[in-house]
């Protein structure tokens, strides 16, 4: 069975390969997924903006609705999961990036 995401603690970009970019609250364990991405091309590049975020009433809103929603990738990817979110999602994720003073 595939482990969840688990605790959030960081603010990450991630670059896809057309050159767009977005921002994902993710942890060590998705970053290095993220980076492995990026070394197999199924990405451009991920990026640390922000270590060890406070764990806000937003961003637990968004772990709880992230570990309901994905597991995450084993080392066997061949791709990258981007993880998707609802309008409202996208919202906290706002949230959290302007408590954090990022992006």
């Amino acid at each position: 069975m595939a482990d969840k995401p688990g605790t959030l603690d960081l603010i990450e970009e991630i670059t896809r390969n057309d050159g767009s970019k977005y921002y994902e609250i993710g942890n060590m364990v998705h970053n290095g997924r993220a980076e492995l991405a990026a070394e197999r091309g199924f990405i451009k590049q991920v990026r640390i903006l922000k270590l060890n975020i406070p764990h806000s009433q937003n961003v637990i809103k968004y772990e709880r609705y992230i570990n309901d929603h994905y597991t995450m990738q084993d080392e066997s990817m061949d791709h990258f999961e981007e993880w998707k979110k609802t309008p409202e999602m996208e919202k906290v994720v706002k949230e959290i990036m302007a408590e954090n003073h990022a992006g």
